[in-house]
C-alpha cells in the first residue's frame, strides 16, 4: 500500500464504526491512550460536534485505515483557539505514511476554522508518534511524569504543540 492510493476526508459519523475499530486497536497495543476499555460507534458519536474537525484516511475501496480528531481543550474562553488532538492508524497500516496524512489533513482542517495551537500527549515510549511529531513541526514541550496509571504502572507522556501562526492575529 502506497499513499498515492489513500486520501483524506472530513469524518462522518458514519465513519465511527471504523474509528471505533482503529481506537480499540490502539488500547489493546498499550502504546497510546490510557484508555482501557473497548469503544462503540456510539461512545465516539459525542466527538462530531461540529466544532471540532475529524478526518479519515480512506484507502482506494472506502474503508478507513486511519483519522485524526480534534477536541475541546478546556471551557475557558481564552483557550477557545486551542485544540486537543489524537491520530489513530489501523495496525495493518502503521508504518505506511497514514498518519502523516491524517495530520497533514488535521492541521488544514483545524487552520480553516481558527485554531491558533493544537496539542497532545504522546507516551514517551511511542517512537513512531513522536517522530511523526517532530516531522510535522510540532515540538515537544517537556514530560508530564506519573501522568497516569496504565494496569497498574505509571506512565510518563511527553506534551507536543504546533502553533498555527496564520491564526494568530
Amino acid at each position: 500500500m502506497t499513499t498515492a492510493t489513500l486520501t483524506t476526508r472530513p469524518a462522518t459519523p458514519d465513519d465511527a464504526a471504523a474509528m471505533a475499530d482503529i481506537y480499540n486497536e490502539g488500547i489493546v497495543d498499550r502504546i497510546a491512550t490510557f484508555e482501557t476499555n473497548p469503544r462503540s460507534a456510539a461512545d465516539l458519536a459525542g466527538w462530531f460536534d461540529g466544532k471540532h474537525p475529524i478526518v479519515a484516511v480512506v484507502d482506494q475501496d472506502g474503508k478507513v485505515v486511519g483519522y485524526a480528531a480534534t477536541f475541546s481543550y478546556a471551557d475557558r474562553c481564552c483557550y477557545a483557539g486551542i485544540a486537543e488532538f489524537s491520530v489513530y492508524v489501523r495496525r495493518s497500516h502503521r508504518g505506511q505514511g497514514v498518519g502523516a496524512l491524517a495530520m497533514n489533513a488535521l492541521i488544514a482542517e483545524a487552520t480553516k476554522v481558527g485554531f491558533w495551537k493544537l496539542l497532545s500527549r504522546v507516551f514517551v515510549e511511542n517512537k513512531a508518534s513522536l517522530g511523526l511529531m517532530r516531522s510535522l513541526g510540532f515540538r515537544e514541550v517537556g514530560v508530564h511524569e506519573k501522568h497516569g496509571k496504565l494496569d497498574g504502572v505509571w506512565r510518563d507522556v511527553a506534551a507536543v504543540e504546533r502553533v498555527i501562526d496564520v491564526n494568530l492575529g
